[in-house]
């Protein structure tokens, strides 16, 4: 039997109204790739805040290196060997790479910051990694991808023997998710031991020797991967079975053009030309910078537009602005909802409330029975898993605060609504919650324009997909002609 690096001995933490750890025991062995899975609010993040000190919990014992504790502090684990990834970086963007990975225990001479030597180390461990980063580059001018190596650079740089890695995928390109495999494998063979947590189940298998799957702050099971599959998964996760990843939708399209653009030009795009019909879901797809979040700015009025137009229900769209956007029938589901969305220390009410302010106030005097009566409805209407309308966005899981990002806006009533990345870090049972939220929004009357990175998403979603590359548009795909290799081709521009 392999030997335990840590081990999370019925651990159990709860919040006002909320139970987010449940006597959960979980063994961590030495020099595995453990992947800990579930639905957002299942436990998965609280747990490994447990380890890192970040969260004290209310009772059990957590061991490590056969010594235990009942609570730990962000300076004793790293003292154990402790370092967490988090989805949002933890990094300075005006500092280089080099005092990013040294930020707080930078090498000295005398008095002074030994910068060569800091570069010297940061370097050496880049080269580990076969990945050419310069250290004296500034970390705001690196790309997603290369930040997520400078993060795990930094780990390293302490000594780490255990790695926390939550959502690491989430924002990386193909490319960059391999370059990250790659030096988790070589982190591997050098016995660092990784917990990985991730909604791309996909890469489970692909990475990881074990699997644990919780399920609303209980331990269900934990299974190797090789003995398991995705579906059982997802059953487990989920408490119930998915039989379908995409449900049917009752939909009818009209010939009715609801938003046309027309050679619209600006923030990176060029002479962007499109209809989009009433009941339709319009798909966009492309690379990662192909420009389709920027054409979102463009028509939602995030951005100027230097040329085109667009017309909204045959009228010429004035729209300089999102609030006026919202005036004239459109809403945007914002890509990251936690800096565009919503506002974390608000509480759910207050953030539904936000776009209709002047519709339920008298004289400048909020109507707080309105409010509230609203936000119960989208509450109870969209499933938003939460004790209370007064629980703050920050203390929701990743699907529920989608939720009441899509609330917040279906309570200005749009005709049209851009969703951009909607699922994007959210887990299968929540995805599948907001595919059927899509659907009967269609189905009421709405028309979407759906943004999304991931292929099958986009084919089993959208009715019509427009590909863009480039900041242009290089390819249209009506359903019956879907196909991630004719996808790609339009996207990577090699198609014929």
């Amino acid at each position: 039997m392999a030997e335990n690096l840590l081990v999370f001995k019925n651990i159990t933490k709860t919040w006002p109204g909320v139970t987010a750890l449940s006597d959960v025991s979980v063994e961590i062995r030495k020099g595995e790739v453990h992947a800990l899975v579930g639905e957002n609010g299942a436990g998965k993040s609280t747990l490994i805040k447990t380890c890192t000190g970040a969260v004290v919990p209310d009772g059990g014992k957590i061991i490590v290196n056969d010594k235990e504790f009942s609570a730990m502090t962000p300076k004793l684990s790293r003292k154990n060997g402790i370092a967490v990834i988090y989805q949002e970086f933890n990094l300075v963007g005006e500092l280089s790479v080099a005092e990013n990975i040294f930020l707080g225990r930078a090498p000295r001479k005398g008095i002074r910051i030994d910068r060569r030597a800091m570069e010297k180390e940061s370097a050496e461990i880049f080269k580990r990694f076969n990945t050419n980063i310069n250290p004296t580059n500034l970390v705001k001018n690196l790309t997603v991808g290369y930040r997520q190596i400078v993060e795990i650079a930094k780990a390293v740089s302490q000594n780490v023997r255990l790695l926390i890695m939550d959502e690491p995928s989430a924002s990386l390109t193909v490319q960059e998710v391999e370059s990250m495999f790659a030096i988790l494998d070589q982190l591997k063979t050098q016995g660092v031991t990784i917990i990985y947590i991730s909604h791309r189940l996909e890469e489970i298998f692909r990475l990881c020797d074990r699997v644990t799957i919780m399920r609303d702050g209980h331990h269900i099971e934990t299974l190797d991967t090789a003995s398991t599959n995705i579906d059982h998964l997802v059953t487990a996760m989920v408490g119930r079975e998915l039989k379908e990843t995409y449900p049917a939708r009752n939909s009818s399209i009209t010939d009715d053009v609801i938003l046309e653009a027309r050679n619209l030009s600006g923030n990176g795009l060029h002479n962007i030309s499109f209809n989009l019909h009433r009941g339709e879901v319009l798909g966009l797809g492309g690379l990662i910078g192909a420009g389709r979040t920027e054409l979102a700015e463009l028509i939602f009025g995030v951005k100027s537009k230097t040329g085109g137009e667009i017309f909204v229900q045959g009228k010429l769209s004035e729209s300089k602005s999102p609030r006026n956007s919202i005036k004239e029938g459109i809403a945007l589901v914002p890509e990251d909802r936690k800096r565009q969305g919503v506002l974390l220390e608000i509480d759910i009410k207050g953030n539904i409330s936000m776009a209709i302010l002047g519709k339920i106030s008298t004289l400048s005097v909020l109507d707080k029975t309105k409010e509230k009566n609203i936000a119960e409805t989208y509450k109870k209407d969209l499933l938003i898993k939460t004790p209370s309308i007064n629980q703050k966005i920050k203390n929701l899981s990743g699907g529920n605060q989608q939720k009441v990002v899509v609330a917040k806006l279906l309570a200005a009533d749009p005709d049209i609504i851009i969703f951009d990345e909607p699922t994007r870090g959210i887990d299968v049972g929540a995805k599948y919650e907001i595919y059927k939220l899509i659907n009967s929004l269609v189905e009421s009357g709405k028309t979407m324009l759906l943004i999304s990175s991931e292929m099958e998403e986009l084919m089993g979603m959208a009715d019509r997909i427009l590909v863009l590359a480039e900041g242009r548009i290089t390819g249209e795909l009506e359903k019956k002609d879907f196909s991630q290799e004719r996808i790609m081709a339009f996207a990577s521009g090699t198609a014929k």
